[in-house]
């Protein structure tokens, strides 16, 4: 393929726009209530009107769903109310023959405590799939109770290690107490995952892999307790243990040269735990062959808690800034790529987290976000919903309402730690109301019908739909000229056109200490692009740079640029919530 203006290698998946699809709550076809293959089928055409290019489809493989599909039983088959693998086999031939391309989840640090290799592994302590999986023998305390190897804490509350009456022994499980941690260290599990949870997929022609938590295979050997931060807990946060342990680059290396380098694949890591750009820039050099590049995630970890997610901390817009600047500059210079994103399947919608979903401020909020999005270096990312400029779950649904096991439990260990005490209370469903990953499951809102037409199910769909569909929705929106969807639609086909400022060029931001704007240039060789944001309700007056190079191309309000703003100056007044975009003369 050939290079940039810049020099970059132009490669399908640089200029692509994925759009992410949880699969329960995209489309139902069969009036079940849950979302299903079918159901993105009918609405691929959809996708490709949008300017999609790569679909990411979230986990839709066989599962017992205690973590929405993440607890995988089988690899090689579709959860049944999903469809089937002849469905999948339909998706990808109606991307392929559109010109797009799919890529699904791979979720290899664990399976479901249900998988056949699992029952293997805790059958008995001389089956030969027992180090598949990681156990080990129970620590004892000074009274003699029986105590967990360490003291790390899962993802989910309380221990990663589940005691195992049948073989007396403890296995390792980062999340849930069924999603069991995989043992990398064991080639015959690793060569196992290559052909059931790649190869398969891949000879049927899937395009890539979004890799769930890429960077826990490796937990070294020791296994020793984490350090105390919490006095008052008994179990300790421990991913400076085992995220980014010490294999973890020749397992990704080993993916490569064995599987992914034979089918020309996409790959996007999930990479949390990981702030220092170096050790990111070690997973997505191009040369090195690991990966192709990762999601950071500063950007949607903003106001969650360091100790507990679930724990809302006000931030303000320079730590935004501040961390667009490190992840759209870390790449300079180097072989490296990134991603452009602020909203999946675990985080709170964009508009209500980092912009203002009032009523009269929602779209142009959202279309804000999207002159953002679409103008900043790398691969761009959306997730079903952001489109239409969806917005949280209102604050008045009770937790009843709330299906994640995340926030549930977490709302659950507050409830029994404070005696449910009203204040601890009212903050933990406040924290979860922004930051709750049930935010972005509501089923998709396709027109005013009942239950937003995402199901026809009389009794409604797997979970609440959002209380304002009738006035957020596709249909609508397709009808509307101005829409959020409209401007997307515009916004993508734009980056496109200038991609190679858009999505190849480096990245200058202005006044990085502004608590109210946000103004960021784009170059590439001669080419330059501005950028100027308001993040306020308020007008806010910016100074935009190369005011004498660059003219107003793009614009949230209606009317673009005011009359008295266009030509010189270098001084604009900015509405509430305004986003322009200008582009060399």
């Amino acid at each position: 393929m050939g290079d940039s203006a810049g020099g970059e290698k132009k490669l399908w998946w640089k200029e692509g726009v994925v759009y992410q699809i949880y699969p329960a709550s995209f489309k139902d076809s069969n009036g079940d209530g849950l979302g299903d293959i079918p159901g993105i089928i009918s609405k691929i055409d959809y996708l490709k009107d949008l300017g999609i290019d790569i679909v990411w489809v979230s986990p839709m493989f066989d599962s017992p769903q205690v973590d929405m599909g993440y607890d995988i039983s089988d690899y090689e088959q579709v959860y049944r109310p999903y469809g089937t693998v002849e469905d999948m086999d339909t998706l990808i031939e109606a991307c392929h023959s559109r010109g797009m391309r799919l890529i699904l989840d791979l979720v290899i640090n664990h399976t479901s405590d249900q998988h056949a290799w699992f029952k293997e592994s805790r059958s008995s302590k001389t089956n030969p799939k027992r180090d598949w999986y990681i156990w080990k023998p129970p620590r004892y305390d000074a009274a003699g109770n029986r105590q967990p190897p360490t003291n790390w804490r899962s993802y989910f509350s309380g221990s990663t290690w589940e005691w195992d009456e049948h073989t007396q022994e403890y296995y390792l499980h980062l999340f849930a107490k069924e999603q069991p941690d995989l043992n990398w260290e064991n080639e015959g599990a690793r060569n196992a995952i290559y052909d059931s949870a790649m190869r398969f997929w891949l000879d049927r022609g899937v395009d890539g892999f979004r890799i769930d938590t890429v960077n826990m295979y490796s937990k070294g050997l020791e296994f020793p307790d984490a350090p105390v931060v919490d006095p008052k807990a008994e179990f300790q946060p421990a991913w400076s243990i085992y995220a980014n342990g010490p294999r973890m680059h020749e397992f990704c290396r080993e993916m490569n040269q064995k599987v992914l380098d034979k089918y020309d694949a996409m790959t996007v890591g999930e990479l949390p735990h990981t702030p220092d750009p170096k050790r990111v820039l070690d997973y997505v050099s191009l040369a090195d062959r690991q990966l192709n590049m990762v999601f950071q995630f500063d950007i949607v970890d903003l106001g969650q808690g360091t100790s507990a997610k679930y724990q809302f901390q006000e931030w303000k817009l320079p730590m935004l800034k501040g961390i667009v600047t490190k992840w759209q500059q870390f790449i300079d210079g180097t072989d490296g790529w990134t991603t452009a994103f602020c909203e999946n399947h675990d985080q709170g919608r964009s508009v209500s987290r980092y912009a203002s979903d009032a009523p009269e401020y929602r779209v142009l909020s959202a279309k804000m976000l999207a002159t953002m999005l679409c103008s900043l270096t790398g691969t761009l990312f959306i997730y079903q919903g952001q489109e239409i400029g969806m917005i949280n779950v209102p604050r008045d649904w009770p937790i009843e309402e709330y299906k994640d096991i995340e926030g549930v439990n977490f709302y659950n260990h507050i409830k029994e730690s404070t005696g449910n005490d009203p204040a601890a209370m009212k903050y933990v469903m406040d924290s979860i109301n922004i930051l709750g990953r049930d935010n972005a499951r509501v089923p998709m809102q396709w027109d005013d019908t009942p239950y937003a037409g995402f199901t026809d199910r009389p009794e409604g769909a797997w979970m609440r739909v959002h209380d304002l569909y009738p006035e957020i929705n596709v249909a609508k929106q397709q009808r509307e000229r101005d829409s959020v969807l409209a401007f997307w639609r515009d916004m993508i086909r734009f980056r496109k056109e200038n991609a190679d400022v858009l999505v190849y060029g480096s990245f200058e931001v202005f006044e990085p200490d502004n608590e109210k704007t946000f103004v960021f240039a784009k170059k590439q060789g001669q080419r330059k692009a501005v950028v100027a944001l308001n993040f306020t309700g308020e007008e806010q007056t910016v100074d935009v740079p190369y005011a004498d190079e660059v003219v107003f191309r793009v614009g949230n309000y209606p009317d673009g640029e005011p009359d008295g703003e266009t030509g010189g100056g270098k001084q604009k007044k900015l509405r509430a919530w305004e986003g322009r975009l200008y582009l060399l003369r």
